[in-house]
Formats: structure tokens, sequence, C-alpha cells
């Protein structure tokens, strides 16, 4: 599969794809490749199956397999497709890598090591390992989550050794943004949380791996547009829109944002469905918050 030449295959709106179960939660796959198709043809770049929003730690290895190829089957040309590749193993992610490889994958996205406080070594050793298999490497820098921080420093030398492209970056700290460009001005920034998306897009943000799409990919896709063109004019036209959308954009950094936004996409007349467990349906008042800030945004005509 190929994608747009005038585009590195991991910039543009890279939707971190929920993953549709069936009532026994059973993968959906039918209804997964819908759904890529959907978001392709609602002005996205590509997806990123198998991250945390698609329940990959959920999925038996098969499970997992088959949604990377379900996806790159169903994404049209010049859609990207860039798998999470996260493991507790560097071994695992070169072999997870290999499997997107091989399925046509254009990128792939990877955590470090996150079983224990990892140090810069094994971080390095890490990322050397998902390289050597030749796709494109974007990082992923979670540290609320993995307790491994991809500094601007560690980012510096990991670009300097050319194992990474670019960075999902996701502490919400803005100011990373500038220090990253400052210290390693050829790796690429990828806004990582909804809720920062034009704080990152005016920074230099080239691409963004985004929630909300799953739910509405029109109004995203238009806001990351704007936010990211540089031109002065589209962040006056940004702003009030992201102002609108962020009472939504803001449960992608929240603890319950899979449950979340997959109840955003059913309320919005999408397949969100179920979560597995451990994951367990919203308490009422999250969930009744969660529907009124969705119903909101729909009123005032985002799709």
């Amino acid at each position: 599969m190929s994608t747009t030449a005038s585009r590195p295959a991991w910039h543009g709106v890279h939707v971190a794809t929920a993953l549709p179960f069936t009532d026994d939660r059973e993968v959906d796959l039918d209804a997964f490749a819908a759904h890529v198709g959907f978001l392709a043809e609602n002005g996205c770049d590509g997806v990123c199956p198998n991250g945390s929003l698609g329940e990959y730690q959920t999925l038996t290895e098969t499970e997992r397999a088959a949604v990377v190829e379900t996806a790159v089957a169903a994404a049209p040309d010049g859609f990207g497709v860039m798998p999470g590749v996260a493991a507790y193993g560097a071994r695992e992610a070169a072999r997870w890598t290999e499997q997107a490889a091989r399925a046509g994958a254009t990128s792939v996205l990877l955590l470090p090591p996150n079983t224990y406080r990892a140090d810069e070594s094994a971080v390095v050793e890490h990322y050397r390992e998902a390289a050597a298999v030749g796709l494109p490497v974007v990082a992923y820098n979670n540290p609320i989550d993995t307790k491994v921080d991809l500094t601007p420093e560690l980012l510096a030398r990991l670009a300097d050794e050319q194992l990474i492209v670019g960075v999902k970056e996701f502490t919400g700290d803005v100011r990373r943004a500038y220090q990253i460009a400052e210290l390693a001005p050829e790796l690429d920034l990828l806004v990582g949380a909804d809720d920062v998306l034009l704080e990152l897009g005016l920074a230099g943000a080239v691409g963004w791996i985004a929630g909300y799409p799953n739910a509405l990919p029109k109004a995203t896709v238009e806001l990351y547009r704007l936010a990211t063109s540089g031109d002065p004019a589209d962040i006056a036209r940004a702003l009030p829109l992201y102002r609108e959308l962020h009472p939504l954009l803001r449960w992608d950094s929240k603890t319950e944002f899979v449950q979340s936004i997959k109840l955003s996409m059913d309320v919005a007349g999408l397949r969100g469905g179920p979560c597995r467990p451990p994951r367990s349906p919203l308490p009422p008042e999250v969930a009744a918050r969660v529907v009124a800030d969705t119903e909101a945004v729909l009123a005032l005509g985002h799709r």
C-alpha cells in the first residue's frame, strides 16, 4: 500500500482507532474494517490500530495480528496504517514491528519498555531493535502510564541514531515542543493528546494521533488543518472551533478515555459499543456527562 508521495507516512491525522466488539466481547473485524473506511472517507490520513484506545492489552496474539491486517486491507491508497507495537520486551516489540511490515503497514508507534522504570540505555536498545526492522518508528511518550519519560534530551539521542522519525507527545506539557525542536530539529512532533491540539499545532506539530475523530472526524480534521496551516487567518478560525470541541477533547486525557470515546461514538450514531474487561461501563454520572458533552457538540452541527 502506498502513501501520498508528498507527505511522509506518519504525518497528518492518524486516528487511534477504537475497536468494536460483539455483545459477547469478540472482536468484530467486519465492523472495524467499515470504521477504517469511514475515517478515510471523512478526511483522516490514517489509523493507529492496537493502541490503548484499541484495547490491545486485552487481545490475543491472533486477534492483534488480525486487527493490523484488517486495517491495511480496508485502507484506501494513500491512507496510512501505523500500528501500535508496544511490548514489554525489545524482542517482542521487534516481532510486532515485523508483523506490521509483513501486513503492509506504513509506520509503527512504539512505547518505551514499561515493565519497570527503564534507564536510558535500556530505552535506546528497545528502539534499536524495533528500528532494525526497517519501518519508520514513531516514539510514544506517555510517562503518566509507563513511568518512563522520553525527555527531549533522550528523544534527541534516539533521533541522532536515526532510530525514530517522530514522537507522539502525550505529557500535556506544551513547552516540550520547543525543547524538542531545539535539541532534535529533524524529529517530527505529533500531537498525542486531543486537548492540546491547538497549542502543539502552533508549536509546529505535523501530525496528530487522535482519539475523538473516531466520533467526529470531519470537525476534528478541520480543526487540525486550521491549527497546523501556519496561516494567521486559519488560527483565528481554529480558536472558536477548539473552544466548542474542547469539552469533548479533554475526555481523551482522562483515565476512562476508551469508554468515553466509545460512548461518544454511540451518541453520534456510530459503532462504539462495549469494552473488554478490565474496562467496565462508566459510572452513571460520568456517562451522563459524556453524553451531555457529546450532544452539545452535535447540536452545534459538528460531525
